[in-house]
C-alpha cells in the first residue's frame, strides 16, 4: 500500500508561515543580545584571567607624574579591564593639575588613561623661587626646576594678565610663544615680544595685539629697528625709533 505523506494544503500554509518568521525572529534575538552586551559581557568576561589589568598607559601628561596617576588609580593584579572605572576617574580628577580625564580599555589587559592638564600660562617670581599659575589665577603644583616650563614671566599674578595669557595660549599660540615677559604698571601693560617692548592698556585684546603684525612687516620692509611699539592709542600702532 502506498501512503502519501505530503502535508495537507492547510498544513503546508502553516509551515510556510512558520518558516517566514524564523529569520526575522533570529535577527531580533541577536539584536537583543547585542543590546544587552554592555550588561552581561563585563559580568562574564570580567571573571577571565585573560582580561586582568597588566598595563596602564597614561596619555597627555606633560607636567603630571604618571606615578601620581597610578597611585590614585589603586590598580591591583586581580582587577579586570571590564571593571567599572568611575571611582578611578574621580580620584584622578581630584589632582590639582587634572582638568579632565577619561579611561578606556585596550584589550586584553590595558587601561588607557587620557588626561587634560591645567596648563601653566605664567611664572611669577617669589622669594622662594618661581610659582606656576594657570589662567584661572591658581597656583599649580609644578616645580620649574624639575620640569621645563616655557611660559612668560609676569611681575605679579594679576587676574587680567593671566586671562590674557590664557587666551593667547589657546587662541593665538604663535603670539604667545613670542611673549617672554609681562609687566603691569597701573592701568598699563608692557609685554616683551622677541625682546621688544609693547605698551598696551590693561584691557588689551588679542585682536588688538594682532594689529602689530602689519606694522611689524612694514617696519621690517623699511629695514628699521624700533625701540618699542605702543598700542595705547585707539586705532593706532606707534613704532618708536631709537
Amino acid at each position: 500500500m502506498i501512503t502519501d505523506a505530503r502535508p495537507a494544503p492547510e498544513d503546508e500554509v502553516t509551515v510556510k508561515r512558520w518558516h517566514r518568521w524564523i529569520k526575522p525572529g533570529a535577527l531580533a534575538l541577536a539584536a537583543f543580545v547585542v543590546l544587552l552586551s554592555p550588561f552581561w559581557a563585563p559580568l562574564i568576561l570580567g571573571r577571565m584571567d585573560f582580561f586582568r589589568v597588566r598595563h596602564v598607559e597614561v596619555r597627555g601628561a606633560r607636567y603630571l607624574d604618571p606615578a601620581d596617576i597610578l597611585s590614585r588609580m589603586r590598580v591591583d593584579t586581580l582587577r579586570s579591564v571590564w571593571d567599572g572605572t568611575r571611582e578611578m576617574r574621580d580620584r584622578i580628577a581630584g589632582h590639582p593639575l587634572v582638568r579632565d580625564v577619561a579611561i578606556d580599555r585596550r584589550l586584553p589587559g590595558t587601561l588607557v588613561v587620557s588626561v587634560v592638564e591645567h596648563a601653566p600660562v605664567a611664572l611669577v617670581p617669589t622669594v622662594n623661587g618661581f610659582l606656576a599659575y594657570d589662567e584661572r589665577g591658581v597656583v599649580l603644583p609644578i616645580d620649574p626646576t624639575a620640569r621645563e616650563v616655557d611660559v612668560p614671566i609676569v611681575s605679579n599674578p594679576d587676574s587680567a594678565v593671566l586671562r590674557l595669557l590664557g587666551a593667547a595660549r589657546s587662541g593665538a599660540p604663535g603670539l604667545y610663544r613670542r611673549i617672554s615677559e609681562v609687566r603691569k604698571d597701573g592701568r598699563e601693560l608692557v609685554l616683551v615680544l622677541d625682546s621688544l617692548p609693547v605698551r598696551a592698556l590693561i584691557d588689551v585684546t588679542l585682536q588688538r595685539l594682532a594689529d602689530l603684525e602689519l606694522v611689524e612687516r612694514d617696519v621690517a620692509r623699511r629695514r628699521l629697528r624700533p625701540a618699542e611699539f605702543d598700542l595705547r592709542y585707539r586705532d593706532q600702532v606707534i613704532a618708536r625709533l631709537p
